[in-house]
């Protein structure tokens, strides 16, 4: 396929199946080695949503197995990271992945609410529904007032939210922040922390429970291993042209702490799965004393 005029001459023996797909110039191994780990972990984070999906038809407990803290800060961060897609142009694919984040998250919420309404009799389905609705609400407004702003701002936004690809310079050598980067930069952030305080409360979830039943450990395995795959590849990445080492991770760091940060909370979870294995009740004997609270209710 044809190359945007100046691509080559900027890329010089860059891959072209790289440029083409991605718009990334990738001119030795440790690019390519990027852009592959990078791929690994778009696929890792799209899957891990499906094993919690069976786990909750399977035990149906998910409202009892599952923080609601730990849902809706996972889903403003996956929404901080689709406003951020837009402000910073991204290709296709970065916004699509985006997209479909935000959706499996919905989903996840769904499947919660409606547990919470069939085991518990909704006592709080009506509170936690009209936040969500103000929180989506709140974000489509955010994306309209923020994508007209990022329009009028002629400079290329070089940060990218949990998505695939590194910075990129039209220029050599060093630049100053741009007002588009440092709203990037502060939604990254966010988006970070976000990530971050999500694990908190399903990790007091699961001590205060003494059992990870109705949690499928395979949506936290997936998440560590797109997690890692994302750090690794952004440090993999060569640092642009007379672009510094410090520079580069000064310019990556929100995401950079957001995953290896995630990443180590959720080996606490794992060490609670393992902690929690033997003693713990069953699906069924938790899902018995659901119904038999409701009826006794």
């Amino acid at each position: 396929r044809g190359l945007p005029p100046g691509n080559l001459s900027d890329c010089p023996n860059g891959s072209r199946w790289v440029m083409d797909v991605f718009n990334e110039c990738a001119q030795d191994g440790r690019d390519i080695a990027s852009v592959v780990l990078g791929l690994v972990s778009i696929f890792c984070f799209a899957a891990a949503s499906f094993p919690q999906f069976y786990q909750a038809c399977k035990t149906g407990i998910m409202d009892r197995a599952l923080s609601i803290y730990f849902l809706l800060g996972w889903l403003g961060g996956d929404l901080l990271n689709l406003i951020g897609s837009f402000l910073a142009d991204q290709l296709p694919l970065q916004v699509y992945t985006a997209v479909y984040y935000v959706l499996a998250d919905l989903v996840m919420l769904s499947l919660y609410c409606y547990y919470k309404v069939k085991n518990r009799g909704g006592g709080f389905a009506v509170p936690i529904n009209a936040a969500f609705v103000c929180l989506s609400l709140g974000t489509v407004s955010t994306v309209s007032f923020l994508g007209r702003g990022a329009a009028m701002v002629q400079d290329p936004v070089t940060f990218k939210g949990r998505s695939l690809l590194s910075a990129r310079m039209d220029e050599l050598g060093w630049k100053p922040f741009t007002r588009s980067e440092i709203i990037g930069f502060t939604i990254g952030s966010i988006s970070s922390v976000l990530y971050l305080c999500s694990r908190v409360p399903q990790i007091y979830t699961n001590y205060k429970r003494k059992s990870t039943s109705g949690v499928s450990y395979s949506l936290f395995a997936l998440v560590m291993l797109g997690n890692l795959l994302y750090g690794l590849s952004v440090l993999l990445k060569n640092p642009e042209p007379g672009q510094g080492e410090g520079d580069y991770v000064l310019r990556h760091l929100p995401w950079l702490v957001g995953s290896l940060g995630v990443l180590s909370l959720d080996v606490v979870i794992s060490f609670q799965f393992l902690a929690y294995r033997r003693g713990r009740p069953s699906a069924r004997e938790e899902r018995d004393a659901l119904l038999g609270e409701q009826g006794d209710s």
